[in-house]
């Protein structure tokens, strides 16, 4: 997912015109929602106690497609998870702030804070330095696994996405780029309204 320039892109677009019109919306079939069920559990384990209250069985989820091949799943006009293709599903941030110890966290100084809300790259110091958090020894994020970006003194997720950079390599190399682009807090998913 980060290594396209499809990211690129849409970051642009997330970030120029903060806002994004969906395409056509159209109903999950029931085994397709099932599969995506399946499929959010598998990703995030931690989620399985709350699935039911996420995705409810008898539920009807929403398809929206987005520009370029996104896919947003919708219940009830409450934006829940994202897809580019095949790439892993990744939640929505409301989703995030709903259940947040579900999710991998990592946290950014207070000097990174302005550049990941204004959709930049995110780059290793703002993790490695002494405002930022990694996880432990015992807990290992690699590339391409999803992660959740919190922000020094903040109680919220500021930035959802997939890491291009597994945090033993952040530790090591402190530098490089970590995070391509995802989901940030007022990018036009943040702002997008759903009729």
């Amino acid at each position: 997912m980060l290594f396209s320039l499809y990211y690129l892109r849409v970051d642009k677009q997330l970030t120029e015109c903060h806002s994004i019109s969906a395409g056509a919306k159209s109903k999950v079939k029931s085994s397709v929602q099932r599969a995506i069920r399946t499929k959010v559990v598998e990703t995030y384990p931690l989620l399985a106690p709350h699935i039911d209250e996420i995705i409810p069985k008898k539920s009807q989820l929403d398809l929206l497609k987005l520009p370029d091949r996104v896919s947003l799943y919708a219940l009830d006009n409450e934006p829940l998870f994202w897809q580019h293709m095949d790439d892993p599903i990744i939640p929505h941030l409301r989703v995030v702030h709903a259940f947040p110890t579900c999710f991998s966290r990592i946290g950014i100084d207070r000097g990174a804070i302005r550049f990941v809300l204004s959709g930049a790259t995110l780059m290793a110091p703002g993790l490695t330095s002494t405002g930022g958090r990694l996880p432990g020894v015992d807990v290992q994020l690699k590339e391409g696994d999803v992660a959740v970006i919190e922000a020094e003194g903040k109680q919220e997720a500021c930035l959802v996405g997939q890491l291009r950079m597994g945090t033993e390599d952040i530790k090591e190399k402190k530098k490089g780029v970590v995070m391509d682009t995802g989901h940030y807090l007022g990018d036009g998913l943040w702002k997008m309204t759903i009729d």
